[in-house]
Order: C-alpha cells, then sequence, then structure tokens
C-alpha cells in the first residue's frame, strides 16, 4: 500500500487528484468548527451529555454535531435520501428501469437523490430546532429569525458536503461520500483511544494490568483489521468458457474467463444502514425526552436499541436486553441480500454470457446459469453477512463486557478499511492504465 501511496505521488495527473482530494478532505474539518449561529453551545454540551444514542450519530459527523457546526448534519441526509431511494426502487418500476437505463439513468437517480436529500436536511433541521427550543439551547428563545438561520445553516453544510463528495468522487480519488465519511470517523479515534488508554492502562493500579488491558485493545484492534481486509479481497471465481466461432477469415474464442464475486459484495452498506435504522428510533426517543432505561415502554425500547447496552453480563436483567442484537443481525442480513440484489443481477450476467457465447463448465446457458450464479451469489453473500456480523459484534461484545466507552466500533473499522482499500486499488487501476498508456505511446 505504501508502494502505491509513493508511487502515485510519482505521477503528476494523479498526485493532483491525491491533493485535490486531501484539500477537500481539510475544508471538511475546517467546516467542523464554524459554529451555527443562535445556539447556547455550553448548554448544549450539558444537554447532549444527558442523551443516549448519540455516540454513532457525532461519530459519523466527526464531532460536528457536539460541536453545532454548520456541518452537523454532515452527510447523514444524503445516506437516509440513499437508503430511501433504493428502497423506492423495488416499489416504483420507473425508478428500476432508471437503475438499469445505463449512466442517463444513473444520473436521473442522483439528481432525484439530490433533491430528497435537501428536503430532508430541512426537515431534520426543522425538527432539531423544535427539540431545542423546548429544551433552552437556543439564544433567545424559538423565534422564526432564529429558526430560519439555523435551518439554512444546517442545509446549506450538508448540501455543500454533498456537492464536495461528488466533487471528489469526479476530480478526486475515491468515492467521496465515502471519503467524507472516513475522515469523520479517523477524527473521533484519538478521543476514543486516550479513553480506552484511560481505562484501561492508567487507572489499574498493577503493571500486569495495564499490560493486559494494553494488549487486549492491540489484540482486538488487530483481529478486527485483519478480518475487514480479509472479507474485502474474498471472491468466489466463476469459470466462463467462450466457445470458438468465425469472425471474417478468423477463428475467436475458446479462451476461459472468470466471473468475480466478491464475499462482501455490498461492502459497508449493510453495517451502515443498519447502525443508521437501530439508532434512529433511540435518537428521537432521546430528543422527545424518552432515555434508554427500564422504566416505561419507550425507555425500554430504546434501552434495546442501545448498541452500548448490550453483553452486559453483570445480571440477567441486563443481559437479557442483548436481543436488540439480535435485530441488529437480522438488519445485516437484509440489507447484505437487499443490496446485493440491486448491484448484482445473475439473469442479466447469464443472457451477457449466452449472447457473448459464453457458459459455465458443466451448466447449460440460460435459464440453469441463471439458477446456478444466484444459488452461489446466496452462498457467499451469506457468507459476507456472517462475517459482518461478527466484525461487527465483536467490539460490541468488549465493550458491553468491559463498559469501555467509545463511539467508534465495527462499524467504524469496516468502513475506514473498506474505504482504505478500495481507495488503494483504484489509485493501483489508475497506475496500471497508466503504464499501458506509455507503452502503447512508445
Amino acid at each position: 500500500m505504501f508502494d502505491t501511496v509513493k508511487n502515485a505521488f510519482k505521477v503528476k495527473e494523479i498526485r493532483s487528484k491525491l491533493l485535490f482530494t486531501l484539500l477537500c478532505l481539510l475544508i471538511v474539518r475546517i467546516g467542523c468548527a464554524f459554529p451555527v449561529p443562535g445556539i447556547d453551545r455550553e448548554y448544549f454540551q450539558l444537554w447532549l451529555s444527558q442523551k443516549e444514542g448519540l455516540g454513532f450519530l457525532d461519530t459519523l459527523t466527526g464531532g460536528s454535531f457536539s460541536q453545532m457546526s454548520i456541518f452537523a448534519l454532515n452527510i447523514g441526509p444524503y445516506i437516509t435520501s440513499s437508503i430511501i431511494i433504493q428502497l423506492l426502487t423495488i416499489v416504483f418500476p420507473k425508478l428500476e428501469e432508471l437503475q438499469k437505463d445505463g449512466e442517463t439513468g444513473r444520473k436521473k437517480i442522483a439528481e432525484i437523490s439530490r433533491y430528497v436529500t435537501i428536503g430532508l436536511a430541512v426537515v431534520e433541521s426543522i425538527a432539531l430546532i423544535i427539540g431545542f427550543g423546548n429544551s433552552g439551547i437556543l439564544e433567545g428563545g424559538l423565534t422564526f429569525w432564529n429558526a430560519a438561520v439555523i435551518t439554512a445553516s444546517f442545509t446549506a453544510g450538508s448540501a455543500f458536503l454533498m456537492w464536495l463528495g461528488e466533487r471528489i468522487t469526479e476530480k478526486g480519488v475515491g468515492n467521496g461520500i465515502s471519503m467524507i465519511l472516513l475522515v469523520n470517523i479517523v477524527a473521533t479515534l484519538p478521543n476514543d483511544f486516550s479513553n480506552l488508554i484511560k481505562m484501561f492502562v492508567l487507572n489499574p493500579p498493577a503493571v500486569v494490568n495495564k499490560v493486559l488491558g494494553v494488549v487486549g485493545i492491540a489484540a482486538v484492534a488487530i483481529v478486527l483489521v485483519v478480518l475487514v481486509i480479509l472479507l474485502q479481497d474474498a471472491q468466489r471465481k466463476i469459470p466462463v468458457q467462450y466457445a470458438k466461432k468465425v469472425q471474417g477469415r478468423k477463428m475467436v474464442g475458446g479462451q476461459g474467463s472468470f466471473i468475480p464475486l466478491k464475499v462482501n459484495t455490498a461492502g459497508v452498506i449493510p453495517v451502515i444502514f443498519a447502525s443508521s435504522l437501530m439508532n434512529t428510533p433511540v435518537i428521537i426517543l432521546s430528543f422527545v425526552g424518552i432515555q434508554a432505561d427500564r422504566t416505561t415502554f419507550g425507555a425500554k425500547v430504546a434501552y434495546l436499541l442501545s448498541s452500548d447496552k448490550w453483553f452486559n453480563f453483570s445480571s440477567w436483567g441486563e443481559f437479557k436486553y442483548t436481543l436488540g442484537a439480535l435485530i441488529y443481525v437480522a438488519l445485516l442480513v437484509i440489507f447484505a441480500y437487499f443490496y446485493t440484489s440491486i448491484t448484482f443481477n445473475p439473469m442479466e450476467v447469464a443472457n451477457n454470457m449466452k449472447k457473448q457465447g459464453g457458459f459455465i463448465p458443466g451448466i447449460r446457458p440460460g435459464r440453469p446459469t441463471t439458477e446456478y450464479l444466484s444459488k452461489v451469489l446466496n452462498y457467499i453473500v451469506f457468507i459476507g453477512a456472517v462475517m459482518l456480523t461478527i466484525i461487527s459484534l465483536i467490539p460490541m461484545v468488549f465493550s458491553g463486557a468491559f463498559n469501555a466507552q467509545v463511539s467508534f466500533g465495527g462499524t467504524s473499522i469496516i468502513i475506514i478499511a473498506g474505504v482504505i482499500l478500495e481507495t488503494v486499488k483504484q489509485v493501483d487501476s489508475q497506475l496500471l492504465v497508466r503504464q499501458y498508456k506509455g507503452f502503447l505511446n512508445d
């Protein structure tokens, strides 16, 4: 990976893309420090410390939510918009047709997603303002002017990040939205590691406990990173053979190839979607004054859905709320299959193979090929979903068993490792293309 980065900076075109990406990410972090006017931030910090389920939200926004900056909503509305649009593709055939209509259809869907993102940002901003007004967080109270300024600031910040992400995708390196999400998560890591060191290294009086604490933290981090790398690179190669045919005066075809089916076909999408859906009810209940405890029905629901309440082995009364983890696992599996079904169509692949004279050895073209690809795909998607579940649950078990209060977890590590690996692969491919171009020019 380091050799790839070193070689990339030697190429002017790729170096410009890397520097452009870094500049955009720097703008993101600078923007996270610009406060929104009309909010009492000291009182907000006190209010936020009493709320449950907002740690994940603050991680995705890189701490800008807790700072109430202009990027407080960050790319959350865009992620929610993407979830809504992808779900609607199943309901509305026209959206499904657009998705299959090549580059033109994808641009149209992207345009629809932008409008939905702006709408969601406005709705979320108004909801925050109403909640803040009822809690006394707004300076000067809930007035029309305060509401208008704060709504415009939050919406503009979210729209700007969406635009900046698209520019990174177009002129920089990697997927822009993923890169913004990556830098947000990385920005929260120093504080989280500091909390872990204070809890497991500095607090225990015995030297043995300190050593065990350091070894335990390092082991969990290393295991998770290794598992993520293995999952991202794992794939099932389906062999494909092309029949020989006469084209003009030449005999062409006969060569072999393969279809690479990634074990983790959906990438980090299932983790992001599942975590977002699990945290949304907790955040909403928290804003209306219902905390995650065991007093009322709403409070119990929030307690059940809060991942930091899972795997508490102190008593059965606490451990039974780990059942919420089953909901999380179910959502992971559902979104893994759902997103894979959107991005990979076995029938379309089988038809394209048939048109090009290709076939899988031992499998007849047409419907048998479609059934075979579907069977293999379902099998490897299940393996990928199980691996995602294991990676996601390991930090949760560690956090619940040892009461380690950190905002990052398996979700963050999967996103960090996944985005970095995909970006490095993209840089590798650009370097390879340039080498081919140089060879042809020579």
